[in-house]
């Protein structure tokens, strides 16, 4: 991020409230911009057409109807707001399902937070072009 810039604005998908909790920690000490946490793919759509963020992290195992892709899928097709997906499942078939438009990548969980300033920071970078 260029000093002097404004922050990108960060929506948080998680559903273990400690988990969000310490994203945001991160995020925020990194300087981008928490703008709110949701807990299910149902309630991420709500955000992010009231908060409208630069960025999504999403977590793809949601509680709920609608996991993190399918959700990531619809925040993009909607609001062409790209995602980052989170997840501790890093199999093929998960991992396949990540892939598409809107999409800036999966960490895997836990990540090292020099990954996801690397991941915000690329993403944010290419919506910028």
């Amino acid at each position: 991020m260029k000093k002097g810039s404004s922050p990108v604005n960060i929506l948080i998908v998680e559903d273990e409230a400690l988990i969000a909790m310490d994203l945001r920690l991160t995020v925020e000490s990194m300087g981008f911009k928490a703008l709110g946490t949701a807990f299910s793919g149902e309630e991420s759509l709500r955000k992010v057409e009231s908060l409208h963020p630069d960025l999504v992290l999403m977590d793809i195992k949601l509680r709920g109807d609608m996991d993190g892709v399918t959700a990531a899928q619809e925040i993009y097709a909607r609001f062409g707001v790209p995602v980052i997906y989170l997840s501790a499942y890093t199999d093929d078939q998960t991992i396949r399902r990540t892939r598409g438009r809107g999409s800036c990548g999966c960490l895997p969980k836990p990540f090292e937070p020099v990954d996801l300033r690397n991941a915000i920071a690329r993403c944010s970078q290419a919506r910028a072009m």
